[in-house]
């Protein structure tokens, strides 16, 4: 079908629609966005600022889309949200872009943000992720892939999420969460592994049995940073899944949710 816009609408002249788009009643499309072929904006929506939508995403009805950031440093310079394709972005969302001239909040594919849930200025999301309602993300947040962060959820700015990780709702997260991992809690900590993740995405046995022996190792025994890297490196097999554990954990500037 051809791209439907409803009269009711505002929609600038000058921003780019791409095909077979549906814009709603009284949704407002702002001056510098691009909304990607097959995406649907529902009615009283707004995509605003330097934005760009990518295709087949679907902004439901009171979400907020590239207004500007709830930053103080915020001077109204240039900054950019960019959002990638086949993203489910629900009622009363808001997403910001960066703060500082040509800084970009980053969202990748295939991502759920369900009602209520807020991403900050300059963060990065991942692909396959889920923010249940009331999610928040702060400043400077990176969230890698396939993670789930739980409702009413708060990630604490600069914060780093790897992938495969689990949240539980109402955490109060201050610190990186390793990837693979269950963490819960005010403020939160590591419970174990994620397993049911794990096992989702068909990680082998003896994957998941190595990487049970390194987070106990790294994160419930009193071992300095170094000597769990040797421990690892001396008892356990390597594997890229490992590797990228004990990398994740060796970048940590704000530490580690233990």
């Amino acid at each position: 079908m051809p791209t439907q816009i409803d009269p009711r609408a505002l929609v600038s002249p000058s921003a780019q629609i791409g095909k077979n788009v549906r814009i709603g009643p009284y949704a407002v499309i702002g001056d510098n966005v691009n909304i990607g072929s097959y995406s649907t904006i529902d009615s009283f929506s707004q995509v605003l600022g330097y934005t760009k939508v990518g295709k087949s995403c679907r902004v439901f009805s009171y979400a907020i889309v590239g207004n500007i950031p709830q930053d103080l440093k915020y001077k109204g310079d240039k900054s950019f949200l960019v959002i990638g394709d086949n993203n489910r972005i629900r009622e009363f969302v808001t997403i910001n872009p960066g703060t500082a001239k040509g800084t970009k909040t980053i969202i990748g594919n295939n991502n759920l943000f369900m009602a209520y849930a807020h991403v900050a200025h300059d963060c990065v999301v991942g692909d396959n992720n889920i923010l249940a309602n009331s999610a928040t993300l702060a400043g400077h947040v990176k969230v890698e892939n396939n993670v789930i962060i739980g409702g009413l959820a708060a990630i604490h700015q600069f914060c780093r999420v790897g992938k495969l990780a689990i949240i539980g709702g109402c955490s109060k997260v201050v610190k990186d969460v390793p990837p693979y991992s269950m963490c819960d809690g005010n403020p939160a900590v590591i419970k174990g592994l994620n397993l049911i993740g794990l096992r989702r995405a068909k990680f082998s046995s003896s994957i998941i049995g190595i990487l049970k022996k390194a987070s106990k190792i790294l994160f419930f025994e009193n071992y300095s940073l170094d000597k769990a890297k040797d421990i690892i490196n001396k008892e356990l097999p390597s594997s890229r899944e490992l590797d990228y554990l004990v990398g994740f954990v060796s970048l940590s500037k704000r530490g580690i949710s233990k």
